[in-house]
């Protein structure tokens, strides 16, 4: 009897790692020439960050830093999902960016269809917000990461809990 291999997709990240980013980005922000003076704020709560700051090129910039410290810590930078700008108290301008965690019910429904296509001898599973694939060959499950990997998603996926 063939023995199934199995593996996961998920889309996370390292909730440590982004703490770390934000304050790198913070201190950044604080030590800039072009930011003397003026107030700065980036806040970070369990499922966004808030970025408040005097002009949207200011915010613009905010967005630039903070988006290459999370990618220098490791995570992808897709997981942030910039909302739109609104105004703020005392002319200032507020943009949440909405942090993206687990896979969605839609997109999950669209991989597993595109996966079952294009290799019919693959199982796929949702299990809550990630994916289990299971097949009995190795090589059809590195099949299903490359094509996985060669989707342009606005979700960042990882592929974990190999066996």
């Amino acid at each position: 009897m063939a023995q199934e291999h199995s593996f996961d997709v998920v889309s996370d990240f390292d909730r440590q790692e982004l703490v770390n980013a934000v304050d790198q980005a913070r201190r950044e922000i604080t030590t800039r020439y072009d930011f003397k003076g003026v107030p700065v704020e980036i806040t970070l709560d369990a499922a966004s960050i808030t970025l408040l700051s005097a002009t949207d090129s200011q915010l613009r910039a905010i967005i630039d830093v903070l988006q290459s410290k999370v990618h220098r810590r490791g995570i992808d930078v897709k997981v942030l999902d910039a909302q739109k700008p609104e105004p703020a108290a005392k002319g200032n301008v507020r943009q949440m960016l909405k942090l993206r965690r687990g896979i969605a019910e839609e997109l999950a429904r669209d991989l597993t269809k595109r996966v079952r296509a294009a290799h019919p001898k693959v199982q796929v599973r949702t299990q809550g917000d990630q994916l289990r694939v299971v097949a009995r060959d190795k090589d059809e499950l590195q099949a299903v990461i490359k094509q996985l990997k060669e989707l342009d998603l606005d979700v960042p996926l990882q592929f974990t809990n190999y066996r």
